[in-house]
């Protein structure tokens, strides 16, 4: 990203002839670097998180081996709420291109008429472009917290469940209780469920929430593998989960939730068992079982899917002296690193445009290929890493780190040229381009709305980084800019 930055930067400094030629390099890199993300890497990542898909066309990552190449459309990855979410944000923050393009095309002429008439259209985008900058950051932090707190209480809830240490309500209810109280008002649907006059379908969250605790729990209780738990299943999991259910109890819930009348509860069923059975008012008080929760989640404390690696050389420190070795390092790397971006970014820059020359070409198709290898292999790489590790929560991070990406490029690096091209004169002149990011953006923010992505998809996405120059020839050859 800073290299990104820099090409960007130094591709719309000199005299202001030789600045609006160059530009395009920084053009193309912006392109590149866009397209590219949401190409090669994001295909690579489904091709190295494959697992095969059950007989629902969901990704199994239960089974072992996960993969075994059954075809290219029998393998693929789990698409998450978060991939989905990313994929709305990447759309939205491409406002600042409509902001700059759809004027631009109305004027024409020199260079100098066409820069005096974006002007301010180029201010426009530039604000637009920081403000969904500093949104769509205060978004991540806000979703990097959340997401760590659900995660730590996934976990902890797994594991004590497991070691049946605590009941299935005396896990749960503190949650469940809360989510509840803000979307419907707790106290309410206590009285109406006992009395049983309330809906018992979950909210939404709750919904979710409860089928990320409980989802391998009803696995474990699936003897058959048929999605489906029968009495004596249901019997056994209540009575392993330290809840004491009657005979009597079970058949009316049982049926009470067997909506089909087969015979057998569905995992959707179960969750609205569990859902009620946690919300009874004969379960503890939430004071007693948020403090005998949080005791518990702080002895497992750190027990999550993964463990932090602490350097060997400052494992034995305190934990504050770890912290201020850690960051000093981060901070002499980041210094190094910006250092050398500096030296090399305007050569750089020199470089393509040169290649450009010699080679007969528009300097974008040369900074298209070449930039975005130098400025998002580092995106590249922690994508693959993760990607490779088959898990659902890993492939997450491969595919929204990529999206994130990209949405960066439509914030951070584009109000560069919003910059460039309002404080310098500088005219935007390239429709083609424009065209070719935006439609490659809503179309991968479609393809990341299923619920999986097959070895196919992958292909499909592969594709796209060649059709996409040949788009960019096409409409210049039309006479686009």
């Amino acid at each position: 990203m800073c290299l990104l930055v820099a090409i960007i930067l130094f591709s719309g400094l000199g005299s202001i002839e030789d600045a609006q030629e160059t530009l395009s390099v920084g053009v193309g890199a912006l392109a590149g670097s866009t397209i590219m993300l949401l190409t090669v890497p994001f295909a690579v990542s489904i091709f190295a998180g494959l697992v095969d898909l059950d007989r629902n066309g969901n990704a199994d990552y239960k089974k072992k081996p996960k993969f075994t190449d059954k075809g290219l459309s029998q393998s693929g990855v789990a698409v998450t709420e978060a991939v989905h979410h990313g994929g709305y944000i990447m759309a939205l923050t491409t406002l600042p291109y409509f902001l700059i393009q759809i004027p631009a095309m109305f004027m024409h002429g020199p260079s100098e008429e066409v820069a005096k008439g974006e002007h301010w259209w180029a201010l426009s985008g530039m604000v637009v472009c920081l403000i969904g900058l500093t949104a769509y950051m205060s978004l991540q932090l806000k979703i990097s917290k959340e997401g760590q707190d659900k995660g730590k209480r996934v976990a902890v809830m797994k594991k004590l469940l497991s070691k049946g240490k605590i009941s299935l309500s005396g896990a749960l209810r503190a949650s469940v209780e809360e989510m509840t109280e803000l979307e419907r008002g707790a106290a309410s649907e206590y009285q109406a469920i006992n009395d049983g006059r309330a809906d018992t379908t979950p909210p939404p969250k709750v919904a979710a929430y409860l089928g990320e605790v409980l989802k391998d729990a009803f696995l474990s209780y699936d003897e058959n593998r048929n999605g489906l738990l029968d009495p004596r299943e249901m019997r056994m999991f209540f009575r392993d989960f330290h809840e004491n259910v009657s005979e009597s109890e079970m058949d009316t819930l049982f049926a009470k939730f067997d909506t089909d009348g087969n015979g057998v509860i569905s995992f959707d069923e179960f969750i609205g068992m569990a859902f009620v059975f946690i919300m009874q008012d004969s379960q503890p008080s939430r004071e007693t079982i948020t403090r005998d929760l949080a005791e518990n989640i702080h002895s497992e404390e750190g027990d999550g899917e993964e463990e932090e690696e602490v350097p060997e050389d400052i494992v034995d420190l305190p934990p504050d002296q770890q912290q201020l070795v850690i960051k000093t390092r981060a901070f002499i790397m980041l210094a190094i690193g910006t250092t050398m971006v500096i030296l090399f970014s305007d050569p750089m820059v020199d470089v393509m445009q040169e290649i450009a020359v010699r080679a007969h070409l528009s300097p974008f198709y040369v900074s298209f290929i070449l930039a975005p290898l130098a400025s998002n292999a580092s995106e590249v790489i922690a994508s693959q890493y993760y990607a490779a590790k088959k898990t659902r929560k890993t492939i997450t991070v491969s595919l929204t780190a990529l999206e994130g990406a990209a949405s960066m490029n439509n914030t951070f690096c584009l109000s560069i040229f919003m910059g460039l091209i309002y404080f310098r004169g500088l005219a935007w002149q390239y429709t083609a381009e424009t065209i070719a990011i935006i439609l490659v953006e809503f179309f991968m923010a479609l393809v990341v709305q299923k619920q999986v992505l097959t070895a196919l998809t992958g292909w499909v996405v592969l594709m796209i980084f060649p059709m996409s120059i040949v788009l960019v020839a096409a409409l210049e050859y039309l006479g686009f800019d």
